[in-house]
């Protein structure tokens, strides 16, 4: 068993929670081991979390051709790899602000879904620039979950959504398990799942089951995802914002003129400490 110890940290954007992983080149942790990122995403033997973010200088990572100002190398629970996190995102920016690793300018942080832009807003809360959703169909897509059945959206974000608008948002069950989906072939590599309401103009709520993870207290991307379903949904042109209540909390969307979506919320970092290799299984 390989032995040292490595510093970690943990945060949370909505109670969506992630450990951070400091490796400015890359060489604490290689290509991160997938049964590394399960143990310590395990809520009873490891530290818990929905997923872990290593910070990698944008240079110095060999993941993508840009990789911004620094790399979010993002891993589900898992240990498989996510392409983009709207909520571990602002985490991870968070952290650079703590660090001292950011300037005046907007952060540029790179992900496997192109480079984001984040603000860090004087109220604490942190703006990143989503980018442009897509709708790659096909059209017709049904999710079910809990012998319940609902038409959904695709919603790309970098990442694969289905919006799905429900009576009540406990309709869906426990959602321990991800929720089916027809066509078969719409998701060849998995879809995080949105169920929404409505609770008033310009106002939703939803719950998520995120692909590797299962049902969390938030999903950034969703929230997008959600807002943009939303906005469709009414026929609303844009600039058009959002409310969107998750579990742990809210955020706002606003779908922009120029068709990008711009995300805020909070984020903290709120524990830390060091991991002793010795301490996983064999």
């Amino acid at each position: 068993m390989s032995t040292g110890t490595f510093p970690w940290l943990k945060g949370h954007g909505t109670e969506n929670d992630f450990v951070l992983l400091p490796d400015p080149d890359g060489s604490v942790h290689g290509d991160l081991a997938p049964e590394l990122v399960r143990f310590l995403c395990d809520r009873h033997a490891g530290i818990g979390a929905d997923g872990v973010l290593r910070v990698i200088e944008g240079s110095k990572q060999s993941y993508v051709e840009d990789g911004g100002d620094w790399f979010m190398d993002y891993r589900n629970a898992d240990g498989s790899i996510a392409e983009m996190c709207g909520n571990g995102i602002r985490v991870f920016a968070r952290y650079l602000a703590d660090a001292g690793l950011t300037g005046d300018k907007p952060v540029r942080v790179g992900t496997r879904a192109g480079v984001k832009e984040l603000v860090l807003n004087d109220d604490g809360t942190i703006t990143v620039d989503m980018g442009e959703p897509a709708f790659p169909g096909p059209a017709g897509i049904v999710v079910d979950a809990n012998g319940h059945q609902w038409p959904a959206l695709h919603v790309n974000m970098g990442n694969p959504h289905a919006v799905a608008f429900v009576d009540d948002l406990r309709e869906p069950g426990p959602l321990l398990d991800q929720p089916g989906w027809s066509p078969a072939g719409a998701f060849p590599s998995g879809v995080n799942v949105e169920f929404v309401v409505r609770k008033g103009t310009n106002e939703v709520a939803m719950r998520v089951h995120e692909r590797g993870a299962g049902e969390t207290r938030s999903c950034g991307t969703g929230t997008c995802a959600v807002a943009v379903a939303s906005a469709r949904a009414a026929h609303q042109e844009r600039p058009v914002t959002y409310r969107v209540g998750v579990l742990g909390g809210a955020v706002t969307v606003t779908w922009r003129e120029d068709n990008h979506l711009e995300l805020t919320g909070p984020a903290v970092v709120h524990a830390r400490g060091d991991f002793d290799r010795s301490w996983l299984p064999a």
